[in-house]
Order: structure tokens, then sequence, then C-alpha cells
């Protein structure tokens, strides 16, 4: 199984189906805590161009809670991640963490199920875009 699902887009850029990412996952209960713009970020501190690139941290506070709960260092895996880059070709990727493979780690059996349960939403969100 992957680490990540994706899909790629052609006839947009990253700012403009930036929220229609967006909308997507608040639809499943995610809502955007952090975000780092490689792009940006590697122009300031490596001189170094990229295409545009952005990271946003994605949140469920309700399955957050839930794995939280569990365990406490789990907070070291959170949020999920979600990328929107411009690729070569001039498409845009979406791409989304897969939890299932990421909580792997915690070896927690009532973890991997709260990660089967945000993996269908992210999933899902990832879809509907």
């Amino acid at each position: 199984m992957d680490y990540f699902n994706s899909r790629t887009f052609a006839g947009t850029t990253v700012t403009d189906i930036r929220p229609k990412v967006e909308d997507a996952l608040k639809s499943e209960g995610f809502g955007i805590l952090t975000e780092i713009n490689i792009q940006a970020t590697m122009k300031k501190k490596l001189d170094k161009d990229y295409l545009p690139h952005l990271i946003l941290g994605a949140c469920n506070p309700v399955f957050a809670d839930k794995v939280l709960s569990v365990d406490q260092h789990i907070s070291l895996m959170l949020p999920c991640n979600v990328t929107i880059r411009e690729v070569e070709n001039g498409e845009v990727e979406v791409a989304i963490v897969n939890p299932l493979e990421a909580m792997k780690a915690i070896n927690n059996p009532k973890v991997e199920a709260y990660a089967k349960e945000v993996s269908e939403k992210l999933n899902s969100a990832l879809l509907s875009i």
C-alpha cells in the first residue's frame, strides 16, 4: 500500500484549486491548521527555484481527539498532510497522506481502526475535487 493517494488535474493552478481542496476537506470534517509554501521557503532559505507547492496540515478534531485519547505521543504524527503542487507538465497534483500507512508505526489496533476511518474521509475528499 502506498503512503499517499493522489489525483492530477489539468487546466488549473495551485491557487485556483486550493479552495476546492479546502472545501472538499471541510465537507469531511477537516480544517487547515498549518500551511507551508515550499516554493517561497526554498527560494528564501536556499535561493532555489521550485514550482508552486503547498503543504496543508489538515485536521479532523473528532479523530484527533480519539487518537490522542489512546496515546498522547500520536501528536507527533498529526496533522494529516495534503499537498498541492504544480508538476513539470503544468498539471496540478493533489496528494493526501495515507493514515493507515502513517500509523503503522504506532502498532495499536485501536489507532489503526481510527486511521482507516480517516483514510476513507480523506479519500472521499480527494475524489470529490
